[in-house]
């Protein structure tokens, strides 16, 4: 274990992706090890990712990026602002709820948050509001995608742990509205404070935008609804968002649309490729694990410390915060959750409550530099310095801690939910 980890240590300092350490370090044991040939990190890379769920992250990552490409976000956001604009902060409120509905449908932060930057981000500037909040509310609103469903992070969560990918689902229902409503009082606060200039009530706008948002509003009520009445599985739910999408793209915008497709693909393939790519590698990681009883022998360990349920957590989220801000999230799921959940397991902690408190650590690390992705992808997008966007996320980076003490402290705000739908399900 000692010879994996260094090397491992070793690749990440001089730079070397978190995907060919981990299976760079793994090769390089079974190398050394009589009992293992080369060729079962082939077979363990391809056994992980042909799992049927993983079918979900292309698929709703294609959606994603259609929904931006028809101008369905464009048409909620201009919902939200009719509805709430004329509020305190009511354009970057308009933001945070665009966010929510589209992260019904998107599953991807980075998707969701460059999205809203060419959409949202403008206008803001326009109205006043300083670019470091503006760039700071977008890259924050953005983690929301990662809490309401659907969510890659809890796709790959629920794979891993083998547990209801439907259930992490709905679990993040709550805690992603939690998020919203942070984001909103936090909004209002800095509004108010730095006296930013606001909207007028007008009623007559807001049956216009509604209306030319329902096909936008068509897309959660067929995934979600496809999932909690038992017609989709979650793959079958993201590839029926991707059949919505093309037909709306194609029925209103025909050609032009045809012709943006190819474009379209290829930041889709070219954003699944990284994921897959690095959940094969993980599985690699995960079969030498097995094979040699690392999450066995780390369970004893931890267990004999002595740590209360409460005390593992709080241990487990400083260890996301640190790494964190050196790794994308995906890689923090599949680096550390193979190794932690057995222990969270021995010391009776419901993994989806797990879940849920690793998916928002992920959702806060998005804004944590040097690496938070958010922060780039906001600041590539709308030119505003990376510097002023880490600036704009602190207000909304220290309310999104509250909620995630909250769902600490009170593991009913993820697991209620879950456990009422099942209930109902099942009389």
């Amino acid at each position: 274990m000692a010879i994996v980890a260094i090397v491992v240590l070793v690749l990440l300092l001089i730079s070397v992706p978190i995907g060919i350490a981990l299976s760079g370090a793994a090769l390089a044991y079974i190398a050394i090890d009589p009992l293992l040939e080369a060729n079962v990190v082939f077979r363990a890379f391809f056994n992980f990712i042909t799992k049927y769920t993983l079918m979900a992250i292309p698929l709703f990552i294609f959606a994603g990026f259609l929904m931006e490409r028809t101008g369905l976000v464009a048409l909620l956001f201009r919902f939200a602002d009719a509805l709430v604009g004329w509020l305190p902060g009511g354009f970057g409120i308009a933001t945070i709820l665009a966010c929510v509905i589209f992260a019904a449908i998107s599953g991807s932060s980075v998707a969701m948050a460059a999205a809203m930057s060419v959409i949202a981000i403008p206008e803001m500037l326009k109205r006043g509001y300083p670019p470091w909040v503006a760039g700071g509310l977008v890259a924050t609103s953005g983690g929301i995608a990662i809490l309401i469903p659907p969510s890659i992070p809890l796709i790959l969560y629920g794979i891993v742990t083998e547990t209801s990918v439907v259930d992490l689902f709905f679990a993040g229902v709550i805690p992603g509205l939690l998020l919203a409503l942070a984001n909103v009082v936090t909004i209002v606060w800095l509004a108010k404070r730095l006296k930013l200039a606001r909207g007028t009530f007008d009623a007559s706008r807001i049956w216009p935008a509604t209306k030319a948002a329902l096909p936008a509003f068509g897309m959660p009520v067929v995934i979600l609804g496809g999932l909690y009445g038992g017609v989709f599985t979650p793959t079958e739910a993201a590839a029926a968002a991707c059949g919505y999408a093309l037909v709306y793209g194609v029925v209103n915008r025909g050609r032009e649309f045809l012709r943006e497709l190819p474009g379209v693909l290829y930041r889709s393939l070219n954003l699944t490729a990284v994921i897959l790519f690095l959940v094969g590698c993980v599985g690699v990681f995960q079969f030498l694990a097995a094979n040699l009883y690392w999450p066995q022998n780390v369970t004893k360990m931890v267990t004999s410390w002595g740590l209360t349920p409460l005390g593992f957590i709080f241990a487990f989220i400083v260890l996301e915060m640190i790494l964190g801000c050196f790794v994308d999230g995906v890689a923090m799921i599949l680096l550390t959750i193979p190794v932690v959940y057995p222990v969270a397991h021995a010391l009776h902690i419901d993994l989806i409550h797990l879940g849920i408190m690793m998916t928002l650590t992920v959702e806060m690390s998005l804004v944590t530099p040097p690496v938070g992705l958010n922060l780039f992808a906001v600041s590539g997008v709308s030119k505003i310095p990376v510097s002023e966007v880490v600036k704009g996320s602190i207000p909304f980076f220290l309310t999104d801690a509250f909620v995630l003490l909250a769902v600490v402290f009170w593991p009913q705000l993820a697991t209620w939910l879950p456990g009422l739908l099942v209930k109902s399900a099942f009389g």
